[in-house]
């Protein structure tokens, strides 16, 4: 019994972690977010409403300077002020804000966002039972070994759901009227947008694929669609 003690110490460890950060994820949302309210956009996304089959989609704006949009375990999709203000400075288009917004509505519709808070918890638990174990048969590597691991299994499930969602987005951006064309212009100035002010790029970006690889999925995806069709 002794022996899995620390994979059942990893599980109730989990378990603590996942709903610990969905308050905290919901407390700090309600907390920091206002319903947007812009015209412009508002037609667009009025435009992917319709595709949907929806009266609306509510999209809030999250109170935080770095570039970044999200959607909330509970189905709320959030872009981040910063983001925003890009917007309003012209560095980024109506059409581009939509695509984001389609993108988050896919992780939304895939149930990415709710898992993501289990995944999260999940490498956690995964992280500490590993650590525990090797940590017993090789000191001090062991932790490193366990902390990599978890971090690179982690890191592929996330670079899926996007490549998940960009799909998803294609496909309703295509419905609503709108296209892809926008999608793929913000993928090349992602990097650029979201730089930090030490000029490294937020954890975020690191996980999602690469800028000149979304894009070729993309386009092979249009190309299917254009020989199906």
């Amino acid at each position: 019994m002794l022996r899995f003690t620390p994979i059942l110490l990893a599980i109730l460890y989990a378990l603590a972690m996942y709903r610990f950060s969905v308050w905290r994820t919901h407390k700090d949302l309600d907390a920091k977010s206002t319903e947007l309210a812009d015209p412009k956009l508002k037609q667009l996304t009025d435009q992917m409403a319709a595709a949907l089959g929806l009266a609306r989609i509510p999209v809030f704006i999250y109170e935080i300077d770095p570039v970044n949009g999200l959607a909330a375990p509970d189905g709320r999709i959030f872009i981040t002020r910063g983001f925003y203000r890009k917007f309003q400075a012209g560095d980024v288009s109506a059409a581009e804000m939509s695509s984001v917004i389609a993108h988050e509505l896919g992780h939304v519709a895939l149930g990415h966002s709710r898992r993501r808070m289990i995944d999260f918890s999940g490498q956690n638990a995964l992280r500490t039972a590993l650590a525990m174990v090797l940590g017993r048969y090789i000191p001090f590597i062991g932790v490193w070994i366990a902390n990599m691991t978890a971090s690179l299994l982690m890191a592929r499930l996330s670079r899926s759901d996007e490549y998940e969602a960009d799909e998803y987005a294609a496909a309703l951006l295509t419905k609503a009227g709108i296209g892809i064309a926008s999608q793929k212009s913000l993928f090349l100035k992602l990097e650029e947008l979201t730089q930090s002010r030490a000029g490294v790029s937020p954890a975020w970006l690191m996980s999602h694929p690469k800028t000149a690889e979304r894009i070729a999925a993309l386009e092979t995806l249009e190309t299917r669609w254009k020989t199906q069709g």
